[in-house]
């Protein structure tokens, strides 16, 4: 494949850089590293801070207040909505249907209806017929109308444009024609004349200046800032590069310092003195309460039946037996009741059974 081919030389230094461009680079690039370096310490640092601030501090935060927002302002508007709001807008629904809709229904229906077929049947049989004769009446009053304008304006009007007005305005359109093409002439002559001033004073000295100042000016500047922008983008990796390896190293020197030792007074020392605190004293401690948990419950429970039977006694020696049913007396059988069982001498069956 194509992808596991191995790369190719590493591309050649543009053979258009000299010692300027070496001379620029250099230095530039060794200001670059001095000055971008604390920066970006500085700045990883506090994007490891930010991080650490929003994991453990803002994050908690916004979903407490979330859940507090969701607590204040939405979950009343959502019960006042779904309990009050929406039962008052369907009982208001049926009631304006009740009251508006079935009435105005009933009002088009048996109304509404007769009168605008009594309208229709007006329009048909009377107005029609009477509009057709105005129409009539009004189409012969126009058409003389018509004929009256057309010979006392329209022919005169047409007779005064062709024979007046049209050869006045041709000889005015003549007139400003010459005008125009004069004023252009002389409009043409000062403009070629301050064309060839302005070329002579200002085009040629400007040409003159970008050519031989600012275009070799500006590419010294362009070359100056290409490499003053290398140079920072390489001072920025390289710094990187340093803050990934200090922030390694102060990561593995707090381990050491801090979590190791932690870890092991926890494995070495917290956890067999802690599982000796509970094999020798808290287990042993908790079954001794246990047990007198269970002695007291069951001196509590012989106390409350000997109560009761006190109670019993002393109801029985100063009233008498209650006069209710007997308790049943349980009697205890070894064999059933009644007829006898069979036994293998016997020869009764329920088929031989009287």
């Amino acid at each position: 494949m194509d992808l596991e081919k191995p790369a190719g030389p590493p591309a050649a230094v543009p053979a258009g850089e000299g010692c300027l461009v070496v001379a620029i680079r250099v230095p530039a690039r060794i200001v670059a590293l001095v000055l971008v370096v604390p920066v970006r310490l500085v700045w990883d640092a506090l994007t490891v801070a930010g991080r650490f601030l929003d994991d453990r501090l803002l994050r908690p935060l916004g979903r407490a207040l979330l859940w507090a927002g969701r607590a204040v302002f939405v979950w009343p508007f959502v019960g006042l909505w779904r309990y009050v709001l929406a039962p008052c807008g369907k009982g208001l629904a049926r009631l304006g249907r009740v009251l508006v809709v079935l009435p105005a229904v009933a009002f088009h229906r048996h109304v509404l209806v007769p009168l605008g077929r009594g309208a229709a049947w007006l329009y048909a049989r009377v107005l029609t017929p009477v509009g057709r004769v105005l129409a009539a009446i009004g189409a012969g009053a126009r058409a003389g109308a018509a004929r009256l304008g057309r010979c006392l304006v329209v022919v005169p009007s047409a007779w005064l444009y062709r024979w007046v007005f049209a050869p006045v305005g041709r000889a005015a359109v003549r007139c400003v024609r010459g005008l125009v093409r004069l004023v252009a002439t002389v409009v043409a002559g000062v403009g070629t004349g301050l064309y060839r001033v302005t070329r002579v004073l200002l085009v040629l000295p400007a040409l003159t200046v970008w050519h031989g100042v600012l275009v070799p000016v500006g590419r010294v500047l362009a070359v100056v800032a290409r490499e003053a922008g290398d140079a920072l983008g390489h001072a920025w990796r390289v710094a990187g590069h340093l803050s990934q390896t200090v922030g390694r190293f102060f990561g593995r020197l707090l381990r050491w310092v801090f979590v190791e030792p932690v870890r092991w007074v926890y494995r070495n020392v917290l956890t067999p003195v802690g599982h000796v605190v509970r094999d020798a004293v808290l287990r042993p401690v908790g079954n001794a309460a246990r047990e007198v948990g269970r002695a007291g419950r069951r001196a509590l429970a012989a106390a409350r039946a000997s109560v009761r039977r006190a109670r019993a006694d002393v109801r029985r020696a100063l009233l008498g037996e209650p006069a209710g049913p007997k308790e049943p007396q349980l009697t205890h059988h070894r064999e059933p009741s009644g007829p006898r069982a069979r036994t293998l001498g016997s020869s009764t069956t329920a088929l031989t059974k009287d």
